[in-house]
């Protein structure tokens, strides 16, 4: 189990990285971190750090859009 886990999270952690500028791909990295969180410790940390990204960027995205949104009224 443990290695079937890891074959399959390295290879969405692959196509994730392959595919990173089409949008949705970036489920393919975190998926592929999560499989591969179980098993080695590395990954943990890669996880951490991109949820923390992700976040930080939908919090800057989500300003930008309320101070559009205001300024058009």
């Amino acid at each position: 189990m443990k290695s079937i886990r890891i074959g399959i999270g390295s290879i969405c952690c692959g196509i994730g990285i392959l595919f990173f500028i089409l949008p949705g791909s970036i489920l393919f990295l975190i998926g592929g971190l999560v499989l591969l969180s179980y098993d080695i410790p590395q990954a943990r940390k890669w996880l951490a750090k991109c949820q923390s990204a992700m976040s930080s960027g939908a919090r800057r995205l989500d300003n930008i859009i309320t101070k559009r949104k205001r300024s058009r009224y």
